[in-house]
């Protein structure tokens, strides 16, 4: 049975801007320039949260009950896919194809801003309509407007579900299923993302810093990220191989991880294991990396278990704050584009971005500096974690 599944070109929209090429540009200079500060959300504070500044596109009128930031957000992510899609059509016929997307928001902003009027006067607005706020959501939109009739659903596992969308497409597709997937995922910020984050006291007033003595804490940021996957590379496309996924689940404790990273270690030996690879084939990970106390510790034990403290590795979230649903999408799109050069022509490893000061209690990381040459890269890994111990990973690959 031929397990190789191909990635599509992603489709990218966050605080680095909108579109492979853009975004690329500004992920390999360090750019943290979509990192905005955001008020009126949360009682008292002003927040740095990556922003999405760019106009994004109107729902059909015919698909109005749809019409979020969230499915909007996709809809500009999904631009560079169409007619890559399109080909998968004509060739495998819309039955054949599924669409799996991770979120945690869904239409969230959209209901809570109609519950908000209807406090006020005691009246929902016409626009409102519950189905917006419906996990559902995003996957039927997609389906809906791309006139797709395969398996279409929805994962929302908090900050793995975009990782969780990209391993259940291969398994759709593996089990023959489906001849191709879209998948990826998309979060919006909302009040109450920011305020429940914020009652957490996770959330830094400053720019996040992963990894360093004076973390204080995430951003969090909004985005899309959707690929096709496919069981032979497009037509004309660099392939790049999702070679292997794994996924865990610690069941320690309601919001924080296993202390001691074990979770974390089984998923990535899972996708090692199901790539047939070594950790000492990896040359590069994209760490979770989100600046609490309590990741960053547990993904270091996690880290120097597996790898020793030799490998590089960087958390990408200073650029774009942490997009809960879409971040396992959208890391595993910059692994994407650090892997083809003609998104990162001078082979450079996306950047580590934080006050250089180690946390002296935790296990080294070998994390990359800005304008870190990558070296001869073939295998990297993107790992996403998430309340409750939940855990995955997965590895990108240049196809030979």
């Amino acid at each position: 049975m031929n397990t190789a599944t191909y990635l599509s070109q992603p489709g990218i929209i966050c605080a680095l801007g909108t579109g492979a090429q853009q975004v690329a540009k500004r992920l390999f200079a360090g750019d943290c320039s979509g990192m905005q500060p955001v008020s009126a959300q949360v009682a008292g504070r002003t927040l740095t949260c990556g922003v999405v500044a760019d106009a994004l596109p109107s729902v059909p009128p015919a698909l109005a009950r749809h019409a979020t930031r969230n499915n909007r957000l996709l809809m500009a992510a999904m631009q560079p896919l169409h007619a890559p899609l399109q080909q998968l059509i004509d060739l495998h016929g819309a039955g054949r194809i599924g669409v799996v997307i991770g979120t945690s928001t869904s239409g969230i902003l959209e209901s809570g801003q109609h519950i908000g009027h209807w406090a006020r006067t005691g009246e929902l607005p016409q626009a409102y309509s519950y189905l917006q706020q419906e996990l559902a959501d995003p996957a039927l939109f997609l389906s809906r407007w791309l006139g797709l009739q395969g398996p279409s659903y929805s994962l929302s596992t908090a900050c793995t579900s975009g990782a969780r969308a990209l391993i259940s497409a291969r398994r759709l597709l593996l089990s023959g299923l489906c001849d191709a997937v879209l998948c990826g995922g998309s979060d919006s910020l909302c009040p109450l993302t920011l305020n429940g984050f914020s009652s957490l006291e996770a959330v830094s007033d400053s720019l996040c810093n992963p990894f360093s003595a004076n973390r204080q804490g995430i951003n969090i940021g909004e985005g899309a990220a959707l690929f096709l996957l496919t069981r032979q590379p497009l037509a004309g496309a660099e392939p790049v191989l999702l070679a292997g996924c794994g996924a865990s689940s610690d069941a320690y404790h309601i919001s924080a991880p296993s202390t001691d990273g074990a979770g974390a270690v089984r998923a990535m030996q899972q996708a090692l294991g199901a790539a047939g690879l070594t950790a000492k084939a990896i040359d590069y990970v994209n760490l979770h990396g989100t600046a609490t106390q309590h990741n960053d510790s547990m993904e270091s034990h996690a880290m120097q278990q597996l790898f020793g403290g030799q490998v590089p590795c960087s958390s990408s979230k200073p650029m774009t704050g942490h997009t809960l649903g879409a971040a396992g999408a959208l890391e595993a799109a910059f692994c994407w584009l650090m892997l083809r050069s003609g998104y990162n022509p001078q082979a450079l490893l996306i950047p580590h971005l934080w006050d250089g000061v180690p946390d002296a209690a935790l296990p080294a990381v070998n994390l990359a500096r800005c304008g870190q040459p990558a070296g001869d890269l073939r295998w990297v890994m993107s790992n996403s974690f998430a309340f409750g111990g939940n855990n995955t990973s997965l590895i990108l690959g240049k196809a030979e």
